[in-house]
């Protein structure tokens, strides 16, 4: 698990550990790490997803791993249009949250594949990588690729004995946002895909605006910002 130290990677601990799940624990603030991993008895490892070599050595510590949450994510400090964020913003958030996702398939994948047996990759996406928000800085487009990421992964993995699924939540309460759903609630939700076979999941209300979306885009048409289907 990595990003468990806060928001949904928190929430996803606690709800495994409830479930019996012998958990290793990874975030780069090694502090809220060790918080979480002590209140659960999870084994601890300070992990900077951006490091390939880190992800590796989380990989190495668990080598049995038979579920594989990549949940690590940062916003970014610019959250102004693409030209308005500084290259070190940009460099950053893709370097944690698409290259966190990828150089976690990289490490974990091959060995899922050599062990052979039932195993599950879950991935933390966002609705920012399922519409288009204006604003927001680098995180959208990050998200936007970590959604193709996953669907690459999916289907590459298909016939094989590793599912691959993504949550995509809209605001979540976590220290990313101060308002939203309770992460809670987005962690027993994205477990369930792993048992019902789901790959994607997208707040309902949100799930016409990703449909019109893609419209927009298939018949040329300019982009308009989205908005929740509220009764």
């Amino acid at each position: 698990m990595t990003g468990a130290g806060s928001g949904i990677g928190r929430a996803l601990a606690r709800e495994l550990a409830g479930r019996g799940t012998d958990l290793v624990l990874a975030d780069a603030d090694s502090g809220a790490l060790r918080d979480v991993s002590e209140s659960l008895g999870a084994r601890a490892v300070p992990t900077d997803v951006a490091v390939p070599e880190e992800v590796e050595a989380l990989a190495r510590v668990a080598e049995d791993a038979r579920l594989v949450c990549l949940n690590a994510g940062v916003v970014g400090r610019d959250l102004g249009a693409p030209w308005e964020v500084a290259p070190e913003d940009w460099d950053r958030v893709f370097a944690v949250n698409v290259g966190g996702v990828v150089n976690g398939l990289r490490a974990f994948v091959p060995r899922l594949l050599a062990a052979n047996h039932p195993a599950h990759v879950l991935i933390t996406g966002s609705l920012a990588g399922a519409v288009t928000f204006p604003g927001g800085g680098a995180y959208g487009p990050s998200k936007h690729a970590v959604r193709a990421v996953a669907e690459h992964a999916a289907m590459a993995l298909a016939g094989t004995p590793i599912g691959v699924s993504m949550v995509c939540p809209a605001l979540v309460a976590t220290g990313m946002s101060g308002e939203g759903v309770d992460p809670s609630d987005v962690a027993a939700r994205a477990l369930d895909t792993i048992e019902d076979g789901t790959f994607a999941v997208v707040p309902a209300e949100w799930q016409d605006a990703v449909v019109a979306a893609a419209t927009r885009l298939a018949t040329g048409q300019q982009p308009e910002p989205p908005r929740p289907d509220i009764p």
